[in-house]
């Protein structure tokens, strides 16, 4: 009996993907939902597992390939039940064997990486993996026998002018598309201040313990921005608002998307509500959002409704910067580096822990006065946290 598989529903507004990777060739044995092969879509990679088990008759598309929502990509035949019988322990004979060229490693590596592994003939032990608890990804070896072939040839004075060329992922071109999107269409000013830590650090330090404790998750520096840009955004609505033709469309709600950055690229995942949700409860979405971002497992559903956006540049060392917008929304502010800098407190010279702070927003709906509004609240909540807890 043939079993058609077809490209599953990749999320609102999403229509067509990549074929990035067959997991399986043409007569390999397959198991209930084992991975096929990985679609990359314009904001998320998709796995597409079987249905059932058998053996996979013939793939229709080849890596490469742009697919349709619902196109056949294989056919997998499905066996008589005394056939079926056999197969499954072919496919568990072959399973063992696998598992025990990778028995070592308690971690389970990413699939596409797997069959690069195996294909190119390398050791796992040798890599060093960029995802959760070490887990090797695609990206970790695909270019890895070329990368060491250039590490090589450059100890033996190679010349310098080594050029490699790679086609663009479709996250990639998505990303690129949409930052020149935001630049054309909408009109792009920055406003900047500076936010003195120091409270924040002294709750983190005084009730860490106690927060992990409770909640059983790190307190953090963003739950603490997320809750303050929450708290102004309802202040001035302009900022979490956007422009639909000739509408403006106010939001009565905060969806806060958090710049993640990951192996393929950047990923805004959105947590739902914040204006409503505990340090706790926001802590928590951020870590698991982020952990999946960096895995390749977030949802398309995951990436959706954002209105206003979050990004973290000072994880990577940045002291100032101007962050582009994330269509279609009206601002985003930009966190940075927290460096100790003298500054005058009370007519004295004193060494605090400082951050400047850079809102990117839209002027055609958000004027000076409330963009420079915005960032004064978000600042005086940073700075005397107890003004979120008495709504001020």
């Amino acid at each position: 009996m043939a079993i058609e598989i077809r490209v599953p529903t990749l999320g609102e507004s999403v229509t067509e993907a990549t074929v990035a990777t067959w997991f399986k060739k043409p007569g390999d044995l397959i198991q209930s939902d084992e991975m096929l092969c990985e679609l990359e879509t314009d904001k998320v990679t998709v796995e597409v597992p079987s249905p059932t088990s058998g053996k996979l008759q013939e793939i229709i598309v080849k890596e490469g390939q742009t697919v349709s929502v619902d196109a056949l990509l294989a056919i997998l035949s499905k066996e008589d039940t005394a056939q079926e019988k056999d197969i499954f322990k072919e496919i568990e004979n072959t399973q063992v064997q696998e598992n025990n060229d990778f028995k070592e490693k308690d971690t389970e590596d990413a699939p596409s990486a797997k069959k690069i592994m195996l294909e190119k003939n390398l050791d796992p032990k040798s890599i060093t993996g960029s995802g959760r608890d070490g887990r090797i990804m695609k990206e970790d070896v695909q270019d890895l026998p070329q990368k060491l072939k250039q590490e090589e040839t450059a100890s033996i004075n190679a010349p310098i002018d080594h050029e490699e060329r790679i086609k663009m992922s479709r996250l990639r071109k998505t990303i690129a598309n949409r930052l020149k999107e935001a630049q054309n269409t909408a009109a792009i000013l920055t406003t900047y201040n500076e936010v003195d830590m120091s409270e924040i650090k002294k709750i983190r330090t005084d009730y860490k313990e106690l927060f992990m404790q409770k909640h059983g998750v790190n307190l953090g520096f963003m739950s603490f921005f997320v809750k303050a840009c929450s708290h102004a955004l309802l202040e001035i609505p302009e900022v979490n608002a956007k422009i639909d033709g000739e509408d403006i469309v106010y939001k009565n709600y905060v969806n806060m998307g958090v710049a993640v950055g990951t192996p393929n690229g950047l990923v805004v995942p959105v947590i739902k509500n914040t204006n409503i949700l505990t340090f706790a409860e926001i802590e928590k979405q951020v870590a698991k959002l982020g952990e999946k971002g960096r895995d390749g497992k977030l949802s398309i559903e995951e990436m959706q409704g954002g209105t206003f956006t979050i990004s973290n540049g000072g994880i990577y060392g940045s002291l100032m910067s101007s962050p582009i917008l994330n269509p279609p929304q009206s601002g985003i502010l930009g966190m940075h580096k927290i460096q100790e800098r003298p500054v005058a407190i009370n007519n004295e010279i004193v060494i605090r822990p400082m951050m400047y702070l850079a809102l990117s927003y839209d002027h055609r709906i958000v004027d000076g006065k409330g963009a420079v509004t915005f960032l004064v609240r978000v600042k005086e909540a940073l700075e005397d946290p107890r003004r979120l807890l008495m709504d001020l």
